[in-house]
């Protein structure tokens, strides 16, 4: 009646008038709607808008209809909302298949890289330490040419002076080139076993569409194939170069001198990527670089200055770590950010020029007796050994970032230092004291403040005001906080800071 009349004299409805709705007095259950359905269509007619139910189809809303005909919030539920129910609960049910088939996991995804990391870096660990101390056990053995047992060489001066025998003979193995060509070979089966653990991963995908997303991703990028093929050439000569050092390093000095050495290259990194990259400016891994500097000098004159072959097997390990170093910021510089199945492309290209392209001069140094291999027996196990476990070191290396953190990955090269050390006591009773373990200590320090974060001052700020405001707690200096100082006239509240300003 209110309505119609407000209606009718043409009122609007405001705040201080509103329309005043009325629910009916009487409410429409299911069983009402059953018994209008059995009545037949006479009754739809009456009750065009009547309220929809589970069990009856919505009516059609009419322009005769007025508010009070809706119906109230005690009636059935409409079909929208038996609708969003029966969606809600077959959500929960598919949420629930899920789970039984993927088990949620008790571990954080922190908690997960923290774990994988730790593997990572024992992985790389073992492989780096496997993988050095086989190329050394391949020098410093003697291949006797009657049987098939081999003795390790009675010269004194390898364990103390770090020099292997001088005399060449055809019962050594002295071939550093052949070594580090042949291990880099290896790195053509980079891209096949990336696309193996694709298809196990990624199932939806065939096979040609993995092996090509590389190449067609290249192509996007604006490489051409001659393009391609000499920035492999440029990179692969920059490559076994820096592993023919490495591998020649060995010959002279012990696994870990070499090692150690080859940790300086986290510094080299941070320098390069400084000046090329134009990167962050940290004045702690400066000081990190000096003290891996320091480091190096203790190292090369360890055993004096005359009559030693040790500064030359050092410049030697030290170049190899920094052509590491600028392996890898030229290869940021000049290919830029590459995704899995591009670095995993560009590595087997690596292996396949080396192993096209370089084995002419692995034959002109053995003809001409730069390079001798032993005539009777070669160390295939050795060498397999070897360069499986770099093969498998620089997968690591290179992917271990896709499932933790690259502070794990960098760890691995220090950490084996501590391991390479106990063997070299164990098999070649070596010693580490004076200027070679003041060497080692410096170079693993200049090491840890290179992996220091950019901002780390922040850390050391939060460390001191979290330790202060401990000790505030245990001296009970907290609890007189709020008290007022009447000394400088000001008391404390909490709408206005010492200041004056508004909070």
């Amino acid at each position: 009646m209110l309505a119609s009349k407000m209606a009718r004299d043409g009122d609007l409805p405001t705040i201080f008038n509103p329309k005043r709705v009325r629910t009916p007095s009487v409410i429409i259950t299911s069983e009402e709607v059953v018994e209008s359905e059995r009545a037949g269509g006479d009754s739809e007619r009456e009750r065009p808008n009547g309220p929809p139910t589970p069990l009856s189809p919505r009516a059609p809303l009419t322009p005769q209809s007025s508010v009070c005909s809706a119906p109230p919030l005690t009636t059935q539920p409409s079909l929208q909302q038996a609708f969003s129910e029966s969606a809600a609960s077959s959500q929960d049910e598919e949420r629930q298949l899920r789970d039984k088939k993927c088990p949620r996991s008790c571990c954080s995804r922190f908690a997960k890289k923290i774990y994988y990391g730790i593997c990572m870096t024992i992985v790389l660990t073992a492989s780096w330490v496997t993988a050095t101390h086989c190329i050394k056990h391949m020098y410093v053995q003697n291949y006797v040419l009657n049987g098939y047992s081999y003795v390790y060489s009675t010269e004194s001066s390898l364990a103390y002076n770090n020099v292997t025998s001088k005399v060449r003979t055809h019962n050594l193995y002295n071939a550093p080139f052949f070594t580090a060509w042949f291990c880099t070979n290896w790195l053509i089966f980079f891209y096949p076993l990336y696309v193996i653990v694709m298809l196990i991963h990624n199932k939806c995908k065939s096979p040609n569409d993995i092996v090509f997303d590389a190449f067609t991703d290249f192509r996007e990028k604006g490489f051409t194939f001659a393009r391609f093929i000499s920035r492999c050439g440029l990179f692969c000569l920059l490559w076994v170069v820096t592993i023919y050092m490495y591998t020649y390093s060995l010959k002279i000095l012990l696994s870990t001198d070499v090692v150690t050495l080859f940790a300086t290259n986290v510094y080299c990194v941070y320098l390069l990527s400084w000046v090329i990259l134009h990167e962050q400016f940290v004045g702690v891994r400066i000081v990190a670089a000096i003290l891996c500097d320091t480091g190096i000098a203790l190292l090369a004159y360890m055993d004096g200055i005359t009559g030693s072959s040790t500064l030359g097997g050092v410049v030697l390990a030290a170049c190899a770590a920094a052509g590491f170093a600028i392996f890898k910021v030229l290869f940021r510089k000049v290919m830029g950010e590459m995704n899995s199945g591009q670095r995993a492309l560009f590595f087997s290209i690596l292996g396949v020029v080396s192993a096209s392209l370089l084995w002419p001069v692995c034959l002109a140094l053995y003809l001409t007796g730069t390079e001798m291999l032993p005539s009777h027996r070669m160390p295939w196990v050795h060498l397999l050994v070897a360069s499986v476990s770099l093969l498998v070191f620089h997968l690591v290396f290179q992917f271990g970032n896709v499932v933790t953190y690259n502070i794990f990955i960098s760890l691995a090269l220090i950490t084996a230092v501590p391991v390479s050390a106990a063997l070299d006591v164990v098999l070649y009773d070596a010693r580490f004291e004076g200027m070679k373990l003041a060497g080692v200590i410096l170079i693993t320090i200049g090491f840890f403040l290179v992996m220091f974060p950019d901002n780390w001052p922040d850390y050391i700020m939060r460390l001191l005001r979290w330790s202060r405001r401990r000790q505030r707690g245990n001296n009970g200096s907290g609890r007189n906080r709020d008290a007022m100082d009447y000394r400088t006239g000001y008391i404390r509240s909490h709408l206005r800071s010492p200041s004056g300003r508004v909070r």
